[in-house]
């Protein structure tokens, strides 16, 4: 059964646009990792800073596979430098849903 990982992040507003720029730059490798099936950027729409990634992956041994890549290694570090807040994350499975989504 897939998972759905949601990782919430907050960036000071002098970062969100370079975070943005680089999220550009990265999604398609992210998105590429074995067992991941996409990732996509959310932002809060009534909280300025406030991001969230959603990706969906295979199980969590992929998710896990990925926290151990070089790419992870670049990139997590890099925008844990512009954090005001520390992250939240949540691993997910789909446990009911419409047809319409």
């Amino acid at each position: 059964m897939s998972i759905q990982r949601i990782v919430k992040m907050t960036f000071g507003a002098e970062y969100c646009k370079e975070f943005e720029d680089y999220f550009d730059e990265i999604k398609d490798a992210v998105g590429g990792q074995p067992g991941c099936n996409g990732v996509k950027l959310l932002r809060d729409i009534s909280e300025n800073g406030v991001y969230f990634t959603y990706s969906i992956w295979d199980n969590e041994k992929s998710l896990n596979n990925y926290r151990h890549t070089e790419l992870f290694g670049q990139v997590w570090p890099k925008v844990k430098a512009w954090f005001v807040a520390k992250p939240e994350a949540w691993s997910t499975e789909i446990f009911c849903e419409s047809n319409n989504l």
